[in-house]
């Protein structure tokens, strides 16, 4: 297969690339910092652009990007940060997708348990509903909303919380 990824550097991105360079897939890594992507990422090419893969076909987008969301407090200059490496990102990918002669196939794109909110000690599961009262929760709906938009051009989306 011939898969890009968005988060790639990351910590489940780079165990992904390990994983997918193994069974012999092609990878590419949409990265802030491409020229680092070959030795975090077994090898995968990175790009800074997306405009780097024209005339590349691809089967797969996995969608993991996102600036670090544990390692400093959420002010308000960062929740913008969070936002925009996000939910600016992915709609920005999928627009892109949707550019494309022939679409990836599937779109699969990380979320968080944040989507659910504070639940305090009750138990969530995924029928439980979003829950919108707090900043992590209306991220993660976003970010799920502007994935979802590839379904418009007959891309397959999965969300993973």
């Amino acid at each position: 297969m011939r898969i890009l990824l968005t988060g790639g550097t990351g910590l489940i991105g780079q165990a992904l690339c390990q994983h997918w360079q193994r069974q012999g897939h092609e990878l590419w890594v949409w990265s802030r910092e491409p020229h680092k992507v070959a030795a975090l990422c077994s090898g995968a090419r990175g790009i800074a652009h997306l405009h780097e893969l024209e005339g590349t076909s691809l089967d797969a987008v996995v969608n993991l990007a996102g600036a670090p969301i544990a390692d400093r407090p959420w002010t308000t200059s960062r929740r913008q940060v969070l936002w925009r490496s996000r939910v600016e990102l992915t709609r920005t990918l999928v627009d892109w997708m949707a550019q494309q002669p022939q679409p990836p196939r599937v779109l699969l794109s990380g979320s968080a348990v944040g989507w659910y909110g504070d639940g305090g000690d009750a138990w969530l599961d995924e029928s439980s509903p979003a829950g919108a009262a707090d900043f992590g929760s209306q991220l993660c709906i976003a970010w799920e909303q502007e994935a979802e938009h590839a379904r418009r051009f007959g891309v397959r989306v999965a969300l993973v919380r």
